[in-house]
Parts: C-alpha cells; sequence; structure tokens
C-alpha cells in the first residue's frame, strides 16, 4: 500500500474524517504543500480496495470489517472480507497481520452469520491441517481460513491462528499448562512435529477459525 494510503487509512479512523477538506486532510499528514487532487487521488484508491466508504456530504466513513457489500434476491447478504495474506499450516514463517491482499466475495448463507463484523481470511499455506474440519470441511492448501478476531481466548482443541514472534500459523491450540507449556499441533496425514511453547513467550493468539473457504474443483 502507498504510504499516504496508509496514513489516509489510519487517519481515517479519527472523529470527523469524513467532513474534512482534502486540503485538512493534507494538513494532518503532515503534508500541507500536497494538492487537494493527489489527497482524492489516494482517497479514491483507498475506495476502490474496499477499505472504506465515505459520504463526505451526510458526514460519515463505514469501515470494510462492518460492511456489507450487498444483498441477493433471496435476502442472504454479500460480506467484504478482509484477506490478510497468508498463514503456513506448518513452521510459523509468514507474517500475515499487515499484509492486506483485498477482498473475499462471500455469501452470509454460507458463513451462517448476519455480521461480518471482527472477521477476516487467510489462505492457508501447506498441508500440517490438512485432518482439521472446521463445520463439516477439511482446511486445505490454497483454501481460506476464515477467523473471528472476537475470539483470542481459544478453548482447548480448537483451531486458531497465532502470531510466534510476527509470523503467522494455523494450528490446533492445546492448553497443557499442567505441564508448564501451550502446545500448537498440527492436525495432519503427515507428520509434523508440535510447536511448544511457554505462557510467556512471545506469542498470541490472533483468533479463531469459525469457518473454511474451499478453493473451487475446477476439474
Amino acid at each position: 500500500m502507498h504510504p499516504i494510503q496508509e496514513k489516509l487509512l489510519e487517519l481515517s479512523k479519527m472523529e470527523g474524517f469524513a467532513t474534512m477538506s482534502l486540503r485538512d486532510m493534507a494538513t494532518a499528514l503532515g503534508m500541507p504543500d500536497s494538492s487537494p487532487q493527489k489527497m482524492k487521488h489516494h482517497l479514491s484508491q483507498l475506495e476502490r480496495k474496499g477499505f472504506f466508504t465515505l459520504n463526505k456530504s451526510k458526514g460519515y466513513v463505514t469501515h470494510a470489517l462492518k460492511q456489507v457489500t450487498g444483498m441477493t434476491s433471496n435476502g442472504s447478504h454479500i460480506f467484504s472480507i478482509p484477506i490478510i495474506g497468508v498463514a503456513n499450516c506448518g513452521p510459523a514463517n509468514v507474517f500475515a497481520e499487515t499484509n492486506f491482499q483485498g477482498f473475499l466475495k462471500v455469501s452470509s448463507r454460507l458463513l451462517s452469520r448476519s455480521t461480518v463484523n471482527g472477521l477476516y481470511a487467510v489462505k492457508a499455506d501447506g498441508a500440517s491441517m490438512n485432518s482439521a474440519q472446521i463445520n463439516g470441511k477439511i482446511l486445505e492448501d490454497n483454501d481460506y481460513a476464515i477467523i473471528d478476531s472476537n475470539q483470542k481466548s481459544p478453548s482447548n482443541k480448537e483451531v486458531v491462528l497465532a502470531i510466534i514472534d510476527d509470523k503467522a500459523t494455523i494450528k490446533r491450540f492445546i492448553d497443557d499448562r499442567a505441564n508448564g507449556q501451550i502446545v500448537l499441533m498440527a492436525d495432519s496425514s503427515y507428520d509434523y512435529e508440535p510447536i511448544y511453547l511457554h505462557e510467556d513467550d512471545n506469542f498470541n493468539i490472533s483468533g479463531k477459525v469459525i469457518d473454511i473457504i474451499k478453493r473451487p474443483n475446477l476439474k
């Protein structure tokens, strides 16, 4: 993402953003000499990519994580779910948190949900979770895992997206604190070593995997 767009996206979270003039935005970004046309261009790019919808005439901005993008004829909603990069189903060696790659358009009927709030998607890379079933679907390479970022305190044996030393991995959470450890375990037809953690290690649970969007079968 362009640095100006990153700054505008952060600014958009501030109260009063929707009523700011283009020159005011430039000044707030520390770029008072930038042309209004440049600000307008980058705002348009952010809207085109789906980060937010800006309604200056009514003075409000709608951000992506709360946005429903349409409704089908049968009454179901089409969600726009941010795709936040790739997460390994193997060693934790891909950083996902800031790697925005666009939006996944998903019917609310596929997710059995009425709201998209707090959800994001990551593309699974690897086979260490190819025996894990979420809602009857197996998580395989190149599928999309749907993460609920509101669920950061998983129960034992739930499938989670964990961030370890700023790298993302999908694993089954095993609460083994009775033995002084937390284990992130593969659930695979292949032999993968677990990741053993102390509860004071540099890691966090970014959310629970609540559903899977399967890659299409094109055969």
